[in-house]
C-alpha cells in the first residue's frame, strides 16, 4: 500500500508539492514500482495534528480520486463518513480509518451499505492527544478486546467478516515497546481472528528512536521492521517508498512461504 498524502502537514512530506495532477502522477509511480493499493488521505494523523474541515478534506481528495484510471486499487483514508461516500462514489474500494469506523457514527452504514472492504485501526485517543504518556497494561490483550468490538459492532450492521483487515495501530497512541511488542506478535493476531493484517511502520518517530535517525533517513529501519511484520504475520504493508519496500515484500513473503510451522513467531 503506498501513502498518498494529500495534505501540506504531514509528518514525512509535508514540504511537497500537493496539486490534485502531481498527487496523481506520484500515485501512478506508486504503482509502477509494485503498489498494488493506493491509499489517499486529505487530514493528517500525525501526533498533534489538528482536524480538517470537511469542505477542505473533500477537496484535497476527491479531485484526485477522480482522476487515478480506473484499474488503480484505491484506499481512502479518512474518519469521517461522507468523505468515505463520496471517496466511494468517485472509485474507492477500501475505506482505511484509524477510528476503525468509531469516530463518524454513519461510518459503519456507508461501509455496509456500499460493501467495500474496510481497514479496522487501534488507536489509543486521538491524533491531538495519543502519545501524550499513553500507558498499557498489556497491549496484546487492549488491542485484541479493542479489535473485537469493532468486529462485532461491524458485523452487526451488516459488514462482511471477507471485508474486515486489521491493522494494530503502530505509532498511534504507542510507546516504543508497545510498537515492538506488537510488531513482533503479529501471528497472535492472525491466529485470533483469522483477518489480514495491514503493518504501518514507515518513517515512524519510534524507528527514529531506535537509531536516532531523521524522518527522511528511515527506509532501511522501515523495510527491516516491514519484512520482520510480513514474516510474522502482515498481509499488507503500508509505505511511502513502494520501490524500495516492494522489494522488501518479496524477500520477506518468500522467507514466510518457507517458514516451519514450529518456527512461528
Amino acid at each position: 500500500m503506498g501513502v498518498l498524502n494529500c495534505t501540506p502537514d504531514s509528518f514525512s512530506d509535508g514540504s511537497e508539492t500537493h496539486s490534485a495532477q502531481s498527487l496523481i502522477k506520484k500515485a501512478k509511480k506508486m504503482v509502477d514500482d509494485g503498489a498494488n493499493i493506493v491509499d489517499v488521505g486529505g487530514e493528517s494523523t500525525r501526533p498533534n495534528a489538528k482536524a480538517v474541515s470537511l469542505d477542505e478534506e473533500l477537496s484535497r481528495v476527491i479531485p484526485v480520486i477522480q482522476g487515478l484510471p480506473k484499474d488503480i486499487v484505491i484506499s481512502i483514508d479518512t474518519t469521517k463518513a461522507e468523505v468515505m461516500r463520496q471517496a466511494i462514489a468517485s472509485g474507492a474500494t477500501l475505506v482505511n480509518d484509524v477510528s476503525a469506523l468509531s469516530m463518524d457514527k454513519k461510518s459503519l452504514e456507508v461501509v455496509a451499505e456500499s460493501g467495500v472492504d474496510t481497514c479496522l485501526m487501534h488507536m489509543k485517543g486521538s491524533p491531538s492527544i495519543m502519545q501524550k504518556a499513553p500507558v498499557y497494561e498489556d497491549v496484546i490483550a487492549e488491542v485484541s478486546k479493542y479489535f473485537e468490538q469493532r468486529i462485532e459492532s461491524c458485523l452487526a450492521v451488516g459488514i462482511q467478516a471477507s471485508s474486515i483487515i486489521l491493522d494494530p495501530g503502530i505509532g498511534f497512541g504507542k510507546r516504543l515497546e508497545d510498537n515492538l511488542k506488537l510488531i513482533a506478535n503479529l501471528e497472535y493476531f492472525k491466529k485470533s481472528f483469522g483477518f489480514p493484517l495491514l503493518l504501518g511502520v514507515s518513517r515512524k518517530s519510534f524507528l527514529g528512536l531506535l537509531t536516532g535517525a531523521e524522518v527522511e533517513q528511515r527506509e532501511i529501519e522501515t523495510a527491516t521492521a516491514s519484512g520482520i511484520g510480513i514474516f510474522c504475520g502482515a498481509d499488507i504493508i503500508r509505505v511511502h517508498d513502494c520501490k524500495n519496500h516492494y522489494k522488501t515484500s518479496m524477500v520477506a513473503s518468500m522467507l514466510t512461504d518457507y517458514k516451519q510451522q514450529s518456527l512461528l513467531c
